[in-house]
């Protein structure tokens, strides 16, 4: 028994981890600004975003890696997408798909990893993700996988940010809010996650590949070597982050301010 569960401790790989945190944060992940949507303000400033990259879709096929609870799938639909969302969490696919349900979306979800989607060469016109490139324990594998499935001449929309390296500023502003909160000057934010999941997070994010952060100028460079051409960056997200904070307390919403968020555009080259 106990070299059982020497095997079973052995074959739960990080993936495995970042797997089951996924699956816990599920049951909460929709009550989160910054996950799901919570007004028009901010929907209309995603599709603003997506559009600008993007465009419509017409009926182009799209392909959302770590969908979740589908929040970027639905954006994604509103644009007139062909939608595909995959996710490693079962957990998070349940609620996305009794979201499309109940909203009567064509959206097809389904279990899949995103360095190895099992999707056919060249047949999907766009492919999107967000917040996705921080969590990756392989991007390269990853990178060159999307670049195989996407069409010549499609597309890579990733929304992703550092949220590891912290300036000055937001430093400060974290102390200072944590001040206020514990002589009661101001009331505590609830937590973005349970309290009981932070050591958890705090290990994966020291074992994944951008343990030092995900900066925009590094995944474009991984980006470019894979070879993705042309390869942007957009870090004027202004719009979305105002329409998120009106949700946050006047701290949380100016240190998210200064995090270093971006989005990166590229492209698979045409035949």
């Amino acid at each position: 028994m106990q070299s059982d569960r020497m095997a079973d401790s052995a074959n739960f790989t990080l993936r495995d981890e970042i797997k089951a945190y996924w699956s816990e944060r599920a049951a909460t992940f929709d009550q989160s600004s910054g996950h799901e949507i919570f007004s028009e303000e901010e929907r209309a400033a995603w599709h603003a975003l997506i559009g600008r990259h993007l465009g419509r879709g017409d009926g182009r096929k799209a392909l959302d890696l770590a969908s979740g609870t589908g929040v970027i799938s639905h954006l994604m639909d509103d644009l007139g997408y062909q939608v595909t969302g995959i996710d490693w969490s079962e957990a998070m696919l349940e609620r996305a798909r009794a979201k499309a349900a109940s909203r009567g979306r064509a959206i097809r979800f389904h279990v899949g990893d995103a360095e190895n989607t099992l999707e056919a060469d060249d047949s999907y016109d766009v492919i999107i993700t967000r917040h996705l490139v921080w969590t990756l324990v392989d991007p390269e594998a990853c990178f060159a996988e999307w670049l195989r499935v996407l069409k010549p001449g499609g597309k890579l929309l990733i929304i992703d940010g550092d949220f590891v390296n912290t300036g000055l500023a937001e430093r400060l502003i974290k102390r200072l809010a944590t001040f206020l909160e514990r002589t009661n000057l101001i009331k505590t934010q609830a937590p973005h996650a349970p309290a009981t999941m932070g050591s958890m997070h705090e290990s994966i994010l020291s074992r994944v590949h951008f343990s030092g952060g995900a900066r925009v100028d590094t995944v474009s460079r991984m980006l470019k070597a894979t070879g993705f051409s042309p390869v942007a960056a957009d870090t004027n997200l202004r719009k979305i982050h105002k329409a998120q904070s009106q949700y946050f307390g006047f701290f949380k919403a100016i240190a998210r301010g200064l995090q270093h968020r971006y989005a990166i555009i590229a492209q698979k080259p045409a035949e």
